[in-house]
């Protein structure tokens, strides 16, 4: 092949230069936007990351703020309404005391009857309005409690266990009012229809569910008995948490069973 030309071989260079340089230039374009780009996107992540925290900056702000009004509500219950039934109660006593009369005596043993009711309400007001409770632990403790209390006057034994409970669990007021609501419809269910002299309470966490068991040694619940408006209750109460109601009925006893999601 013979020699190209001294004029054609340098445009050739110079046309080669020119494109490699183009194409450097095209390569540091697209890199640069992409950086703009890559630096914008930053940017904008950042300001919705500060948008998020300054929401939940303000939710935190607004539980802060509830928490410390059911706190307010709870001491101005403890106070005021809890010393006026304490007040009532004694008076009612120191009446007791002084009349002679029987009919008037069995009006103030039920006004002493009706003052108890009331104060037994009040703490469980109290317990529901408490924050410090929003605990797995706190729930239990106080379900113990008070099934202990309620059959304490009653010829039924209480049982109870618990299995993988991580006390420190966070439920909410809500979730925690609504399954004492159920403890409270069943307990009462087991003391005025099953003749047990046995009740077991079972508490069960298996990783983010946890199981309220509910059993006693009773007569059950016949087939052709109809469901009445507590265990209908219980069943929409379990429905608002998301949760499962479940009734089953052996020979001998009860068994009920709530089921929620944590």
């Amino acid at each position: 092949m013979k020699q190209l030309p001294d004029t054609i071989r340098l445009a050739y260079i110079i046309a080669v230069i020119l494109l490699i340089t183009f194409v450097i230039f095209i390569v540091f374009i697209v890199v640069l936007y992409n950086k703009r780009q890559l630096f914008f996107i930053q940017q904008q992540q950042l300001k919705e990351a500060e948008h998020q925290n300054q929401l939940l900056q303000k939710e935190l702000e607004k539980q802060k703020i509830l928490e410390q009004e059911r706190e307010r509500i709870s001491h101005d219950m403890h106070d005021d309404l809890g010393a006026g039934i304490s007040a009532l109660k004694l008076q009612a006593e120191f009446l007791k005391q002084k009349v002679e009369d029987d009919d008037l005596q069995n009006d103030i043993d039920e006004l002493l009857k009706t003052s108890e009711e009331m104060n037994i309400s009040m703490r469980e007001m109290l317990w529901s309005l408490n924050s410090g409770n929003d605990t797995l632990g706190g729930f239990i403790d106080y379900a113990i409690l008070y099934t202990g209390n309620f059959l304490k006057k009653t010829q039924i034994v209480l049982h109870s266990e618990s299995e993988d409970i991580i006390a420190e669990t966070p439920v909410s007021t809500e979730m925690r009012r609504n399954l004492f609501l159920c403890l409270k419809e069943a307990v009462n269910n087991v003391y005025k229809h099953s003749h047990a002299n046995t009740l077991k309470l079972s508490f069960v966490q298996e990783k983010n569910t946890f199981s309220m068991k509910i059993s006693d040694n009773g007569t059950g619940i016949q087939n052709e008995q109809p469901k009445g408006n507590g265990l209908r209750n219980m069943k929409r109460r379990m429905n608002e948490l998301s949760g499962e109601c479940h009734i089953m009925s052996g020979h001998p006893g009860t068994c009920l069973v709530f089921k929620i999601i944590i």
